[in-house]
């Protein structure tokens, strides 16, 4: 009985058109007409549409991630700069006097746009029985706009000149260093320095009375919270710094190449200057943002990485149901490589469909990101306190580079997937195959 039924299937295939003759190349054919239900294997159909969504899902969601994470750091970094200096020129040992002549110099290179001097120390900030330690920076009003966005800063429309007039000994807080010393526009506030000057009466600790004529927002807890600035001559006074500065603060057009603008300057000023740059200033930061979306990036890789060995799972099932057709297609002469071709098709198309649909996905919600995030937070409240983060809106930074690198991890994925079971079907035997038929 079975042999006749296998007669029967052998006479059926002599008289139908040769497939390889009809397609080329056939293992394409076969390959695409097995990922197609039917009647008989609609649960092995089914495990390919869930590997398919599985794929998509991870695919979206790493997409998804990685350009919030990138939104964060671009965020982040611009406001640092804003507040930070892109690179600054101090002295060794002594404080710095031919600051013209120092800035002229640095200007001369290519990427420099701005330069300004500044006086800087730790002070302690007494007002109503409140203190809090901050960083004591003088500035030039007229030079300051040069080299930071302090002048965009200030709130309640104070003009930094007006704030910051030379002998009246005007102060400008950061808003959270404000908020924690209680302390408005108009209030006088006393500044305490750490060096003593030596009296009849003994080691007394420098103190002058400021008046706050300005609070400014950068939008970072850094400088918010422990910045002050005042300016560069009455700073001097108080630091007893006279007729000098503590360095050059510089502005570059292009703050990704200030490493290399940092080492040409170093290279042309010598070993007399220190020359730094604000990725050595925010080094811990931007080394932990890196390690966290590398952390992110490989664990979301292993949801793709799991949806794509699904396939594993859909191509044996599928190899174990087609071992009759496997077997006629060998003895027809398609050989072992032919065969293992067949499932390549077969898994490479679940991949290449799962990660189209979640690059799209993944492209359409990092986008339109600042419209998915309000629309989730009608229901479960904001998503971002901006007393925490500083940002009230999700930002996002689409790269085509991340997608791209999405992109092929999940089809390598997906193909590798793809080559056991491939392998099992290239060994199977056409007399095992047939015996039973």
């Amino acid at each position: 009985m079975a042999l006749d039924a296998c007669r029967g299937r052998f006479a059926y295939s002599i008289h139908q058109p040769d497939i390889i003759e009809m397609f080329q190349p056939y293992q394409l054919f076969v390959g695409l007409r097995y990922t197609r239900a039917k009647r008989r294997n609609h649960f092995i159909s089914f495990i390919s549409l869930i590997s398919i969504i599985g794929i998509a899902l991870g695919v979206t969601a790493l997409i998804t991630v990685t350009s919030v994470m990138n939104g964060f750091e671009k965020e982040m970094r611009e406001r640092i700069i804003g507040a930070a200096s892109h690179a600054t020129i101090t002295q060794y040992g002594e404080p710095l006097d031919a600051w013209q002549a120092l800035s002229e110099t640095a200007l001369q290179h290519k990427n420099v746009q701005g330069a300004a001097p500044y006086i800087e120390g730790q002070v302690m900030l007494v007002f109503q029985g409140r203190s809090s330690g901050a960083l004591f920076r003088g500035v030039l009003p007229e030079r300051e706009p040069d080299v930071s966005e302090l002048p965009f800063k200030l709130l309640d429309g104070v003009a930094l000149d007006s704030a910051l007039p030379e002998g009246e000994f005007g102060i400008l807080l950061g808003s959270d260093l404000a908020n924690l010393l209680g302390a408005i526009v108009g209030d006088k506030i006393t500044v305490i320095t750490p060096e003593a000057s030596v009296t009849p009466v003994g080691f007394v600790p420098r103190l002058k009375r400021f008046t706050v004529t300005g609070i400014f927002k950068f939008g970072m807890f850094q400088y918010d919270s422990a910045l002050s600035i005042v300016h560069a001559r009455d700073a001097g006074k108080l630091l007893k710094i006279d007729d000098g500065f503590s360095g050059v603060r510089l502005r570059l057009d292009d703050t990704s190449i200030s490493p290399h603008v940092v080492k040409d300057l170093r290279d042309q000023l010598g070993f007399d200057f220190f020359v730094s740059d604000w990725t050595m200033q925010n080094a811990n930061y931007f080394a932990a943002v890196r390690l966290e979306k590398t952390m992110m990036f490989i664990i979301l890789s292993m949801i793709v990485a799991v949806a794509a060995f699904n396939i594993v799972s859909t191509l044996v099932m599928m190899v174990q149901d087609k071992q009759s057709d496997i077997a006629i297609l060998r003895t027809q002469g398609a050989s072992p490589r032919s065969i293992m071709s067949i499932f390549l098709v077969q898994g490479t198309l679940i991949g290449v469909l799962g990660t189209l649909a979640g690059t799209i996905g993944g492209i359409l919600l990092a986008s339109n990101i600042d419209v998915v995030v309000p629309f989730i937070e009608q229901f479960t409240g904001p998503v971002l306190d901006p007393q925490v983060y500083y940002i009230d809106k999700m930002p996002s930074d689409l790269r085509a580079s991340f997608v791209i690198n999405t992109v092929l991890l999940s089809l390598t994925l997906s193909v590798l997937a793809t080559l056991y079971p491939a392998w099992r079907a290239a060994r199977t035997e056409p007399a095992s195959a047939l015996a039973y038929e």
